[in-house]
């Protein structure tokens, strides 16, 4: 019998990082899900604790601190001994047009986008090195670090910056047989995007496959990337946005 995989999910209380770990908790593995708001992590955790494979904890907290981080560490290593996966899924959108944008809102993208996903995943290799197993990261990107998007500068920068991330850290994870890859998500029907009445039907429009994706549609691809079947793939990104990158239509046009 194969030993139960553990992953940490930040950012998971809905979306996409919540789908992720549904599909990980289904496939029989062990999640620490966090996320900022401790509602958000509370009914999460109720919620996935009824699929009864996997065993799920929930932290609450900041992603980007690093007390948050530590404790979701300390977790993983308290509960289950090991930490096998990791998901830096946590990230914050701050709209704004350039010439308008402040330093404060650009910061913020930076501590919790760029740093946190950074800080995550040092802390996780290191304890994937003395475990001596290897292990499996994951980033989560967007496509807005492939293509330009109205008012989303700084946002598109940071994400931009995650996925090199990803691939300068084949340097110095690929020896310890860790792998690190990155999801980048197009138009997705989440808790926050339905709140538009009319995001559905734009991006259905746009999107050459004829509608967004689904959090499942994410979740299929990040647990691949996670899983042995890509055991010889790492440093990359994977666009998964049903085509839109290849003609970029704007909704605002």
């Amino acid at each position: 019998m194969k030993t139960p995989k553990v992953a940490i999910i930040t950012g998971a209380g809905q979306g996409i990082g919540l789908a992720i770990a549904r599909k990980l908790l289904e496939e029989g593995g062990h999640v620490i899900l966090n996320d900022l708001e401790k509602s958000l992590t509370e009914e999460a955790v109720a919620n996935l604790s009824r699929i009864g494979k996997g065993k799920i904890l929930g932290c609450s907290g900041d992603a980007a601190s690093e007390s948050v981080i530590d404790e979701l560490i300390d977790l993983a290593i308290a509960n289950f001994g090991q930490l096998d996966q990791v998901v830096a899924n946590a990230g914050v959108t701050l709209f704004g047009n350039f010439l308008d944008y402040e330093r404060k809102d650009f910061m913020e993208v930076v501590r919790v986008n760029q740093s946190g996903t950074f800080f995550l995943t040092q802390a996780a290799a290191r304890v994937m090195k003395d475990q001596g197993e290897g292990g499996s990261i994951l980033l989560t990107s967007s496509v807005t670090a492939h293509q330009s998007h109205e008012n989303l500068a700084a946002y598109a920068m940071s994400k931009a910056a995650i996925e090199m991330l990803a691939k300068n850290l084949v340097l110095e994870l690929a020896p310890l047989g860790i792998r690190i890859n990155t999801i980048a998500p197009g138009a997705t029907l989440t808790e926050r995007t339905t709140s538009d009445p009319d995001y559905a039907k734009t991006w259905s429009k746009l999107t050459p496959l004829g509608r967004p994706a689904s959090t499942e549609d994410i979740a299929e691809a990040a647990a691949f990337l996670l899983s042995a079947k890509a055991r010889h793939i790492t440093g990359q990104t994977l666009i998964i946005d049903g085509g839109w990158t290849s003609i970029s239509p704007s909704p605002y046009e």
